[in-house]
């Protein structure tokens, strides 16, 4: 099983990644510049905001584009709606 998510960045932007162990890929964003994403070395801590089951690597890769391509707008109601359950 694979996941995307969305994490929080300390600077409250968002940045969208795939993997499969969540908890241990956010503790790498939070403590380790070798393998924390260019992009949260700079904006830690990180906090997750979103995760979302895919069935296959192939899957989760093709829905992190879907919300890449999304506006910061339509990101925030991806989080509102995903937080009321």
């Amino acid at each position: 099983m694979w996941f995307v998510y969305i994490v929080r960045c300390a600077d409250d932007s968002l940045y969208t990644g795939i993997a499969k162990n969540v908890e241990r890929r956010i503790k790498e964003h939070n403590s380790s510049d070798a393998l924390a994403a260019s992009y949260t070395r700079a904006r830690r801590p990180v906090a997750l905001a979103y995760r979302e089951a895919a069935d296959t690597r192939s899957a989760a890769l093709k829905r992190e584009y879907e919300i890449k391509q999304l506006t910061r707008q339509a990101k925030d109601e991806l989080l509102r709606t995903a937080a009321r359950g």
